[in-house]
């Protein structure tokens, strides 16, 4: 069996035209005319050609590649915000290496190093936080880095999130405005600037109207911990009439607990608000009222930034956030008003 792997010059002797013809026709936005375009890939389609993608970053001293580093795919926001970026970067010619991390220091240095050995051209760090050396380590790499559903105080790193302050303002008025009097919380990861954002909106907005947290447990944005944080908040006598839940994954294994382990009924005597709006939030089982995260336009922000830095060298940080609706389902009881 030959195994001898098909060159550049082959393609373009079968094709009739030039070797630097068939690198344009392969190479991410460079210019070929629709004909050539179609002679080299139909001349590629016979040989059984494919670019060497590596060996072209030799050269030119840019991979094409993208390094994603996630702490846990177990809330159901990320796969779907995963997809988004990939297919995003595809796009503008990129190609997305995932790397998993832990949320400790040492274990996002570890997938850091990895990344940068893949020699990259950019890094989104999405459910992850940076310290300011891994941060100061990619910078002096010339590897810009953005924050994808997360901040931190570091104004070298750009950074796209919703609006986690006011969406957590926004669950506090709603809940108030049906009624409610014991209003508990649980958090996620407390190390998380998401989770952070989120009940300070909350708890601000419940002291400008009177209101403290009747309760709080922590989840840790882990289904099995929101499950037993459900259990230790709803058992008392005195149990809350409402409950906000950091993210929609930990929501939806409270609503479980509530009803399934405990018997109440949710909304009539809990009212469950969540926080993402992921396609299970909708399904009939769950109804859920949560804030909507505007996936799509965070992909689309955070590709923006990554690609600028990476095309026109811009070192000019980014911090967005983006305002995301309530989103009012079955899950709490809303006002009558």
């Amino acid at each position: 069996m030959d195994n001898k792997r098909v060159t550049s010059l082959e393609v373009a002797k079968l094709a009739g035209v030039s070797q630097s013809a068939v690198s344009r026709v392969f190479t991410p936005g460079a210019s070929s005319s629709k004909k050539t375009n179609e002679l080299v890939r139909k001349a590629a389609l016979k040989l059984g050609y494919r670019p060497n993608v590596l060996a072209r970053s030799l050269i030119t001293g840019k991979s094409r590649m993208i390094g994603l580093v996630v702490a846990y795919l177990d809330n159901y926001f990320y796969p779907e915000a995963l997809e988004l970026l990939s297919s995003a970067l595809q796009k503008k010619g990129y190609h997305v290496l995932i790397f998993m991390s832990g949320n400790k220091e040492g274990d996002i240095a570890e997938a850091v190093d990895e990344i940068l050995d893949y020699q990259v051209d950019g890094i989104i760090a999405a459910s992850v936080s940076m310290s300011s050396n891994l941060a100061k380590r990619c910078n002096s790499a010339g590897v810009p880095v953005v924050l994808f559903n997360r901040t931190q105080d570091d104004d070298r790193l750009s950074a796209v999130t919703s609006d986690n302050f006011l969406g957590g303002q926004k669950v506090a008025r709603f809940l108030l405005k049906g009624g409610h009097k014991r209003i508990g919380y649980i958090a996620g990861w407390e190390g998380a600037s998401t989770q952070r954002d989120r009940e300070q909106g909350f708890k601000e907005e419940l002291a400008k109207n009177g209101h403290e947290l009747y309760a709080r447990e922590v989840g840790n944005f882990n289904s099995d911990e929101a499950r037993q944080a459900a259990r230790n908040m709803f058992t008392r006598q005195d149990f809350p009439d409402a409950v906000f839940v950091a993210n929609d994954a930990m929501a939806i294994a409270v609503i479980d607990v509530i009803r399934f382990e405990l018997g109440l009924k949710v909304p009539q005597q809990v009212s469950v608000v969540g926080y993402d709006d992921v396609p299970i939030s909708s399904w009939p089982a769950y109804d859920l009222t949560t804030v909507r995260q505007p996936a799509n336009r965070m992909v689309a922000e955070t590709v923006s930034i990554l690609i600028e830095s990476i095309e026109n060298k811009s070192n000019e940080p980014s911090r967005i956030k983006l305002d995301g609706p309530l989103i009012i389902r079955g899950s709490a009881k809303i006002s009558d008003n």
